[in-house]
């Protein structure tokens, strides 16, 4: 079996900003769940068995308490936030599960979801569908792979090398070097992408970086003064680190059993007449039939 486990807070923004916008009988905005759903159905449509999708509908996370600049939902279109209640009420009647975050963030819940279905023999693949880059550290050579279904990219771990220069596992301390401008933290000051790349293909670690350039084997351009940002500042390193590293202990679903599939629960007509999307119940009792 293949697992698909899906960044809900991802399909949620892009539906918001990509699809048309509908109003449910009561006036709310509804458009963006109608795409997610409509996304979610067609997953099913083309042959995903078992399912997960993850949400983060509270934005912050323990992450906020380590670093004061860490993305919140400050700034986000009121009629975008008030979607994302309906939008794991309706998944959830539409019966799948739905792993919903709140003092941990979505993308831990891919991790450790992503991490507990590979544990299973049974299953073939793991499929990660978000294109967010700090899901790339959650890679496993071409067993757990990361797929932007937007831009129909897969990316296993050859895929993650060629990308970003290093191995899944140095994902956190690439983060951590170059920053992460969508989760409010800024990397080290004069670290790029081409450095820091060059010295963890060789080190894997910030740890195993020495503050002396004269020590490294690798070479970069501007060295000397890299090595002293690095000596400088190798505390917020090791912070960065912690920020872009998935935690592996979120609450995710027991076994890639629960999360199989089996149709529409006896409640998903009737949120879809509230939505105003009677044919998404409709195509999902197709697909339950097929």
């Amino acid at each position: 079996m293949n697992v698909h486990l899906v960044d809900g807070t991802y399909e949620l923004f892009r539906h918001y900003y990509g699809a048309p916008r509908a109003q449910s009988a009561d006036g709310q905005e509804v458009g963006a769940i109608r795409g997610v759903l409509g996304s979610m159905l067609a997953m099913l449509g083309d042959g995903a068995t078992h399912l997960a999708v993850a949400t983060d509908h509270v934005i912050e996370s323990f992450r906020n308490t380590l670093w004061r600049g860490y993305k919140t939902g400050e700034g986000i279109e009121p009629d975008l936030l008030a979607q994302f209640h309906p939008l794991e009420d309706a998944l959830e009647a539409m019966g799948i599960t739905v792993m919903r975050m709140i003092e941990f963030e979505a993308d831990d819940a891919l991790a450790a979801g992503a991490a507990r279905a590979a544990a299973d023999p049974r299953v073939n693949r793991v499929l990660i569908c978000t294109p967010d880059k700090d899901l790339a550290q959650s890679v496993v050579e071409s067993r757990v792979v990361q797929l932007d279904r937007r831009a129909r990219v897969m990316r296993d771990a050859d895929g993650v090398r060629k990308r970003f220069g290093v191995p899944p596992a140095s994902i956190p301390d690439y983060l951590a070097l170059t920053g992460d401008s969508a989760d409010g933290y800024p990397g080290l000051p004069g670290w790029g992408a081409k450095s820091a790349a060059a010295l963890l293909a060789h080190y894997g670690t910030i740890d195993r970086i020495p503050d002396d350039s004269r020590q490294w084997t690798a070479q970069v351009r501007g060295a000397a003064q890299l090595a002293a940002t690095l000596a400088e500042y190798r505390a917020q390193a090791n912070l960065f680190k912690e920020l872009a590293t998935l935690r592996l202990d979120a609450p995710v679903f027991a076994s890639v059993d629960a999360i199989r599939w089996t149709g529409p629960g006896p409640s998903f007509p009737a949120v879809c007449e509230r939505l105003g999307a009677k044919s998404l119940a409709l195509r999902a009792a197709s697909i339950r039939r097929s």
